[in-house]
């Protein structure tokens, strides 16, 4: 089993001709139980030909690991009691109708080493979109049962799959579809040949597109609505870095659930790891704390990728040339990561800590758009997160510590003012609870809180949503970035477009 923390980059895209030695090799492994089942070189080249968007592969550090190859049918040829061989036209694909309805899935798989990180989530998503893309009715298949032939003298198909949906059974293939919101249509008698693991029944799968309109009119592509997980993190007594890793994944787990495409946590939330340094002075106990700073970026980037979300790691105490820096990662699912640095440091950090300022201000290109991130005291400071909407930011996430009531009012009404002021979203995270072992950091007060600008479109106290304040909790929170895109071209004020460049500019040094 290839360990998760050694893959470096995750990549979907269209298939190639040049994909297709690795294709086979990957998918030989795939279908191990099955003689002879892969798809020889002039079949995906046919593929190809007449249906190039359709076919999919997904890649690991360059290594193709997956696949997932359809073709478009109209649904009324499509037979209820078709088998595999005629509805692909006997492999040679004459069932492909550009002028069709329904996407046809003709093969999904994952090379078992490779398993556990979603990437057939990745793949079905994919192909969800393509169907929306191109205004399809939706997507159909048939699935295999593996598990069935074990207790085929027990009951029926039908019994099986019911049993499977309430989860008293599990099969691998039919639960993975079930949860990947497609229902059973029809159970079909030979399907595949060979498949004696299903004893030759599969389940005609259907996946409707709640988008479809009978017009030639293609939807939009672009994604519009992102979802946001806000982590309001409780401090408590944690004895190792396993310990902050359980609780951080519980979190991670949690939101990715709610398929959110954000996950974000606070400022300084790997403090309660300083305990053990509490007989050290100040500046000496955090720069221990430092040297867990990277080990929890490895750990991150793999949550990332494991759990298919990007993820904003809030902050921590990083030591560059002797410096005492306070930085977070964006760990993005693709299994990249960027830094970002704390560049307003505030009194106390300076007096108790010696800790520095950080010099890298710049935005963040990501699968759900362009972001900023800026740290707690940072959002006071209106000029960093305008030169960040200059290029292009659409949300801003905002990491926050605080330990007082007076302090979280700060950074909640300047968060919303930089919402308003740059025509995006902001959303916001704090820490909560308290850590008596640990000094200067004692006391939390936070409310996680997404933000927008104020408009007809928008709440009109500019707040999408809030957590209970001083609790431990996510929030989760769905952001439409086509509204912004309306506000700044036909909103009741345009603050970016208004602006008097004949009398003043905000612009970074060089």
């Amino acid at each position: 089993m290839k360990q998760k923390n050694t893959l470096k980059k995750i990549e979907l895209r269209n298939l190639q001709i040049e994909d297709y030695f690795e294709l086979k090799r990957s998918m030989i492994e795939s279908y191990s139980e099955m003689e002879d089942m892969y798809w020889k070189e002039h079949h995906i080249e046919k593929l190809l030909k007449v249906f190039p968007e359709g076919q999919l592969v997904v890649l690991v550090d360059g290594k193709v690991v997956g696949s997932a190859l359809s073709l478009i049918i109209d649904e009324d040829d499509i037979d209820e009691n078709h088998t595999y061989e005629e509805i692909t036209g006997n492999y040679t694909f004459s069932t492909h109708d550009p002028k069709g309805n329904i996407i046809y899935g003709i093969d999904v798989f994952i090379h078992p080493k490779y398993r556990g990180l979603r990437l057939g989530r990745r793949l079905y998503d994919q192909r969800k979109e393509l169907c929306e893309q191109l205004n399809l009715k939706g997507i159909m298949f048939a699935g295999r049962i593996p598990n069935y032939s074990k207790v085929a003298d027990q009951m029926t198909p039908k019994q099986y799959i019911e049993k499977v949906r309430m989860k008293d059974l599990f099969d691998p293939v039919l639960a993975f579809q079930l949860s990947n919101d497609f229902h059973v249509r029809k159970v079909m008698k030979n399907y595949l040949e060979g498949d004696n693991e299903s004893k030759d029944f599969a389940v005609l799968m259907e996946w409707n597109n709640i988008y479809y309109e009978p017009s030639p009119k293609l939807i939009n592509s672009k994604k519009s609505v992102v979802r946001l997980g806000l982590i309001q993190w409780q401090m408590r007594p944690l004895y190792n870095l396993d310990a902050l890793f359980e609780q951080a994944e519980f979190f991670i787990d949690a939101v990715s659930g709610y398929s959110s495409d954000f996950a974000l946590f606070p400022e300084l939330f790997t403090a309660p790891l300083m305990a053990d340094y509490n007989h050290l002075n100040e500046p000496d106990a955090i720069r221990e704390l430092a040297k867990f700073t990277e080990p929890i970026r490895k750990k991150f980037e793999e949550f990332a990728i494991s759990y298919n979300i990007n993820i904003i790691t809030g902050s921590m105490p990083y030591l560059e040339n002797g410096k005492l820096l306070n930085v977070g990662f964006l760990c993005k699912r693709d299994g990249s990561s960027e830094m970002y640095t704390k560049i307003h440091i505030t009194p106390n950090e300076v007096s108790t800590w010696g800790m520095s300022g950080g010099d890298l201000i710049k935005t963040f290109d990501t699968d759900c758009g362009r972001i900023g991130i800026v740290i707690c005291y940072d959002v006071e400071f209106p000029e960093l997160p305008r030169l960040l909407a200059d290029q292009g930011m659409q949300i801003l996430f905002v990491p926050f510590l605080t330990d007082t009531q007076n302090g979280y009012t700060r950074v909640k009404h300047c968060a919303q003012a930089r919402a308003i002021e740059n025509e995006c979203y902001v959303a916001i995270a704090g820490c909560v609870g308290n850590l008596p072992k640990v000094n200067n950091m004692d006391i939390q007060f936070a409310q996680a809180a997404v933000f927008t600008p104020s408009d007809f479109a928008f709440p009109t106290n500019g707040i999408k949503a809030e957590a209970t304040p001083n609790t431990e909790m996510t929030l989760i929170v769905d952001v439409d970035i086509d509204l912004l895109k309306e506000l700044h071209e036909h909103g009741s004020v345009k603050t970016l477009k208004d602006r008097r460049f004949d009398l003043y500019e905000v612009k970074k040094k060089k």
